[in-house]
């Protein structure tokens, strides 16, 4: 091959996913407001914050609108870090002359789960996006110090800390990965930078709701009545705080649903007697610090909180069920004040097909992501760019075992994003067979969750 063979195939490459990116953009132009974002444009456009969702995306949107009203500003955003995140890790394994590696790259980019989940505007794409885009710039400083660079990174990953409460569990590893090598280079200085890291994601929310005003919501308290309404189910025993119903077993019987937590909500057509409201309320007037309460209850019923969580999440990580949990994307924008809605099209359409139908298979269950990911942790723990990507995925992921309250697939684009640019990193660096053993837990896991739903 002459020398403008690899120049001819690295401009090819960059074409199709700068075609990839117009398409996406085009197709959910200007992109979709469901539920969560109709109610942050609404904080973003009166500049009043609450901590129910970021506040410091409701900041960054109200400095967007400023250019342009509505979602379009923050489908830019949230589309130019995903797409200059993808690029920049293509484009570091192309100028190291991994063309293989630069080309599975792109794979899990393309996953239409991810581009319909892209349209939408969300903290979940937004986050995604601020990742990858530190990962980009990590890889595309390589082991030069280059700090503008790096610190571009770190900014980045604060900034993803400050869109979940545990999104400290995916930016911990890429955040240790961006700082230079000689600083992790004995277990002290490794176990240093990990506790640092750790603490600087830890304060990154809490200080950014505090810059930006936001009220507090109370918002962590839906995990609480999510967890004591599943030990009480599970029990037959009452754990909530007193409460001015009669027999909370068995209303509670009727609100549980294992699937989600939004039955105690005020949103819901019939809210159950036993609402958030009135839960928070119960707490002040007991003078009862809710988490504390919280913790009693899951050692006092360990089985049945167990059970609850177990049954939670086998349906958020889409494990052994025979029913769809709900729709993997939205297809179009909330009812909204300002009536901002997609023009459908083809293009959109399309991937909206395409994703509804590819998350009925392995490659939308999140259990099988995560599987993946600690098969890789195994295969390339000693392959450079691999074990940050693959910890990052699994971590979030697993996260989802104890901090859930609901089962939007959406929660889980970061880990397929993580795990499968692993699975690009170790497929390049390893032999076949150590890669068909790192995979094989997650192949066991896609048959098993495949035959239950055959026989369901």
């Amino acid at each position: 091959m002459t020398a403008d063979g690899p120049r001819r195939s690295g401009v090819t490459l960059a074409a199709v996913l700068l075609l990839v990116a117009a398409l996406q953009l085009a197709a959910y132009w200007p992109g979709i407001m469901y539920w969560d974002a109709v109610r942050q444009y609404g904080q973003a456009v009166s500049g009043h914050f609450d901590d129910w969702h970021p506040p410091a995306m409701e900041w960054v949107w109200r400095r967007l609108i400023m250019l342009q009203p509505g979602p379009a500003p923050m489908l830019l955003l949230q589309t130019g870090l995903y797409w200059l995140g993808f690029a920049l890790l293509a484009g570091s394994a192309w100028r190291a002359g991994r063309r293989r590696l630069a080309v599975l790259i792109v794979l899990p980019a393309l996953l239409p789960f991810a581009l319909a989940t892209l349209g939408s505007v969300l903290k979940d794409s937004l986050m995604a996006g601020a990742l990858l885009a530190a990962a980009g710039l990590t890889a595309w400083a390589g082991e030069e110090r280059r700090w503008g660079l790096r610190s571009a990174a770190i900014a980045l990953l604060l900034f993803a800390a400050t869109l979940r409460f545990n999104a400290l569990l995916a930016a911990l590893p890429l955040l240790v990965a961006v700082l230079p090598g000689a600083w992790r280079r004995t277990p002290t200085r490794l176990i240093a930078c990990i506790v640092v890291s750790a603490l600087a994601l830890a304060v990154a929310m809490p200080l950014a709701n505090r810059a930006t005003g936001a009220r507090p919501s109370g918002v962590a308290l839906s995990l609480v009545i999510f967890d004591l309404g599943g030990i009480t189910e599970q029990s037959g025993v009452d754990a909530f705080p007193p409460l001015a119903v009669a027999d909370p077993v068995a209303i509670n019987h009727r609100c549980y649903d294992p699937v989600r937590w939004d039955s105690y909500a005020w949103w819901v057509a019939e809210p159950c007697p036993i609402g958030f409201a009135g839960v928070r309320d119960a707490f002040a007037a007991h003078r009862q610090s809710p988490y504390l309460f919280w913790l009693k209850a899951i050692v006092a019923h360990p089985l049945a909180y167990a059970e609850h969580r177990f049954r939670h999440a086998n349906d958020n990580l889409r494990f052994i069920i025979g029913h769809d949990v709900e729709r993997p994307v939205q297809p179009q924008s909330a009812p909204n004040d300002w009536g901002y809605r997609i023009a459908r099209n083809p293009a959109q359409r399309w991937i909206d097909w395409l994703a509804v139908q590819t998350c009925r298979t392995p490659l939308g269950w999140p259990i099988c992501w995560i599987t993946l990911a600690l098969g890789l942790l195994w295969a390339g723990w000693r392959v450079a760019g691999a074990r940050p990507l693959a910890l990052s995925a699994a971590m979030y992921g697993g996260g989802y075992l104890l901090l859930s309250v609901a089962s939007d697939l959406r929660y889980h684009l970061w880990t397929m994003l993580a795990a499968g640019l692993a699975f690009a990193v170790v497929a390049d660096a390893v032999p076949l067979r150590r890669l068909l053993l790192a995979s094989a837990p997650a192949i066991i896991v896609a048959i098993v969750g495949t035959a239950a739903r055959l026989l369901w």
